[in-house]
């Protein structure tokens, strides 16, 4: 039987590897993106919808929508994030840092508190929040995303608690660095305040791990169909890591 998947952040990046990962072993899959071009060439067979997820009214309206065509929700990946300001802590705009959190953090819950009655209603159901191996190790320059991430896994343990009682599970997937765009701005800006080459930069990130390489979002996206299958079904709770294990988060600081 197919599943039917909300994928906040789907129209790009990690959440379309997402959501094409999820589609082909034959689930209905729904994203949001608050890139209106990004969501108008999202591939045929998934439908996509225009939304802001730190907008609770958009939100809100989005799951009503998700309720009236569906019925109900088996998957929640609550997946938006934007990478926030890059400066020293003593450098910070607290509007950046705001911004950064209404996304990455207010985002995640959002989507949690909107699919739960769905989920709670039927007595099962999965919810992956996407947090980073940046919440478990924190990352120089990138205190609003990394407080943000830190916060997601806390949410998702406190979900994984309330809501396990109903048959929902809850995980949250850690990221490391992920070949794609959104990378290499990061890079660059990384590169930009420690005064490097943006070369340097890329070398270290893929140096700090094990495997000695970056992530494709194919792969977060293969871990998040495993969390949603019934070979999961007794995995909740857990912050797991796709990075080929960093042993050094920051090597060339």
């Amino acid at each position: 039987m197919s599943a039917r998947v909300v994928i906040t952040a789907g129209a790009s990046g990690i959440g379309l590897a997402m959501a094409r990962a999820f589609a082909a072993r034959g689930d209905r899959v729904w994203v949001t993106d608050v890139d209106a071009g990004a969501v108008a060439a999202v591939p045929e067979g998934i439908r996509a919808s225009h939304v802001d997820a730190a907008d609770e009214a958009q939100m809100a309206a989005f799951f009503a929508e998700v309720g009236a065509a569906w019925g109900g929700l088996d998957v929640l990946c609550a997946n938006a994030g934007i990478k926030g300001p890059t400066a020293a802590i003593e450098d910070m705009d607290l509007a950046e840092w705001h911004g950064c959190l209404a996304v990455n953090l207010d985002g995640a819950m959002l989507a949690a508190k909107y699919a739960t009655p769905f989920l709670k209603a039927q007595g099962a159901g999965v919810m992956l929040f996407t947090s980073s191996t940046s919440g478990l190790y924190g990352t120089p320059f990138r205190a609003p995303y990394v407080a943000a991430k830190w916060a997601v896994i806390g949410l998702m343990k406190t979900v994984a608690m309330e809501l396990g009682p109903f048959g929902i599970r809850a995980n949250a997937i850690c990221p490391g660095s992920v070949n794609g765009p959104r990378i290499d701005r990061v890079i660059a800006a990384e590169a930009e305040a420690k005064g490097m080459t943006a070369e340097a930069v890329r070398a270290g990130y893929a140096g700090g791990t094990a495997l000695g390489r970056l992530s494709d979002a194919e792969d977060i996206a293969a871990m998040a169909v495993f969390l949603a299958s019934d070979g999961a079904r007794m995995v909740s709770g857990q912050a797991i890591t796709v990075d080929g294990f960093t042993i050094n988060p920051d090597p060339k600081v």
